[in-house]
């Protein structure tokens, strides 16, 4: 399995913000479908996410939230195949706090 690395601040912006790309060109919904997904469709994932000037958790919940609601990712199969870098702990735990509730969600409007 290929592993790709996308450092967000050089690749993406350093300035994120927003949820759908009606917000602007560096939103959570631009950055999820132009750069995440296309990399998870190929194999894991590392996502550098230091670098970037603050990220607003409409950006975060799109971006990696959305890889479960909108785009077929299962919270299991991201564990396994996407990694956040960063050195702030409460960054990632935010980041894996809104995969995990949209796979919530996701479940209970199944059943």
């Amino acid at each position: 399995m290929q592993i790709r690395e996308i450092d967000l601040a050089r690749s993406f912006t350093r300035y994120p913000v927003g949820r759908t790309r009606s917000d602007g060109r560096y939103s959570g919904e631009a950055f999820r479908d132009d750069y995440l997904v296309p990399a998870l469709r190929t194999g894991a994932v590392t996502v550098e996410m230091d670098g970037a000037k603050g990220y607003g958790s409409s950006f975060l919940e799109e971006a990696f939230g959305g890889l479960v609601r909108c785009c077929g990712f299962e919270p299991n199969q991201l564990r396994e195949r996407l990694v956040i870098k960063t050195e702030d702990t409460l960054l990632s735990t935010e980041i894996w706090d809104y995969i995990k509730d949209a796979g919530r969600l996701k479940t209970a409007s199944v059943v």
